[in-house]
């Protein structure tokens, strides 16, 4: 284990939390906003949430609470490495999901569409209403009361929010709803952690969807040959051990890969270290550039991977179709409890009934943005199916 890099964020120096608490006396409070997130509602209906497939179509698949574990330890083992704060990497990835609605990127494009007219919908926006406004465990604030350092990186791990084109105005409402956004300087990169986080999501994502779309079937090993990088790690799985299953050898490449990328990270963060020389987290926020990346030698060969898995497997007309009934599930929904309030459940009926326009849809969307993929199915049969009046 390296020592703490001069770059770490240090949680000894914490800009604190906006409701005052008393320190833990057995945790650091980066290790206090992990527990948080992990005790949190909004984190357990991960596990029914899908990435490509609908929940219920297998339970091999990933969901998207079994990717942020993958994301989690895909970023301890690189925060470890680089010397910055483990726990706060941690926190990170387990938290970056937080915001997606059910069916995954079929379900965020049409809660984003049924809100068009009300200031559309945003995922990583949703987050942060979730961690401050929606989850309600405790009596002197709603939300989670996190960090300042959680929150920063939870807003800003894709990059700056805005920018000289890209004034404050142009957030998305929840992000503007949040009375404290200015404070997590938005013009600037998030911390160390908050960049290892965001990169340990697409070395995740990127390499386990080829484990998930070889188990469905949507492409075979032989399909991969030809791509650059990840053909040459398939084939020499193959060549070394001959008498392997092309689930066996999945798994072998797969595990070579997730290692080739962190290892191709590492040595290009420790190499723009050396140029830039940052002295502490507040320096890495304005450098102006990434810390964190990947060296241009593997650009390529992940831009090719992506390519081939939005064609081979996004866009599979296997994942078309459950795209399309989920995007109908989620409209027709939206219809009726946006002009029926009275059909919510309680707490939701009430809030809805009292308000109107905007006010209204956004507590729909606040409802719907919660559901797990099984949940918004059987609302929906409780709604649509009238031979099930109950």
């Amino acid at each position: 284990m390296e020592k703490r890099a001069p770059y770490a964020t240090r949680h000894e120096d914490s800009r604190g939390r906006y409701f005052e608490e008393a320190p833990s006396a057995t945790r650091t409070p980066f290790q206090r906003d992990r527990d948080r997130i992990i005790h949190a509602t909004a984190f357990r209906r991960l596990k029914q949430k899908t990435q490509v497939f609908v929940a219920h179509e297998g339970d091999h698949f990933r969901t998207r609470l079994t990717h942020s574990l993958e994301v989690a330890q895909i970023s301890r083992s690189i925060a470890r490495t680089l010397g910055l704060d483990e726990d706060l990497a941690e926190t990170l990835a387990l938290s970056h999901d937080l915001g997606h609605p059910p069916f995954g990127h079929a379900g965020e494009d049409q809660l984003d569409a049924c809100m068009a007219p009300y200031e559309g919908f945003d995922h990583n926006a949703q987050s942060l209403r979730i961690v401050t406004r929606l989850e309600r465990r405790y009596p002197l604030f709603n939300g989670l009361n996190l960090t300042w350092e959680t929150l920063e990186g939870l807003v800003k791990h894709n990059g700056p929010l805005t920018g000289p084109d890209t004034p404050i105005t142009a957030l998305p409402i929840a992000f503007r709803d949040f009375p404290h956004l200015e404070d997590l300087e938005l013009d600037q990169f998030a911390g160390p952690e908050a960049q290892v986080a965001a990169l340990s999501d697409d070395i995740a994502y990127n390499n386990h969807d080829i484990d998930d779309g070889i188990a469905a079937g949507l492409f075979t090993v032989d399909d991969l040959m030809e791509l650059p990088v990840v053909g040459d790690i398939f084939r020499g799985v193959r060549m070394e051990y001959r008498d392997l299953d092309d689930r066996m050898v999945t798994y072998e490449a797969v595990r070579r890969l997730i290692g080739l990328w962190i290892n191709d990270l590492v040595d290009e963060t420790r190499s723009r270290v050396k140029r830039l020389k940052p002295q502490s987290a507040a320096e890495v926020r304005a450098l102006g550039e990434p810390l964190i990346g990947f060296s241009e030698a593997l650009e390529g060969p992940q831009r090719a991977l992506r390519t081939f898995l939005y064609s081979r497997m996004y866009k599979h007309y296997r994942v078309n179709r459950m795209r399309s009934k989920a995007k109908r599930v989620l409209a027709d929904l939206f219809e009726v409890f946006l002009n029926e309030p009275q059909t919510l459940p309680p707490p939701w009926n009430a809030a809805a009934i009292r308000e109107e326009g905007i006010g209204r849809a956004r507590i729909v969307c606040d409802y719907m943005a919660g559901m797990t993929d099984t949940y918004a199915l059987e609302e929906y049969r409780r709604l649509f199916d009238t031979s099930a009046l109950t």
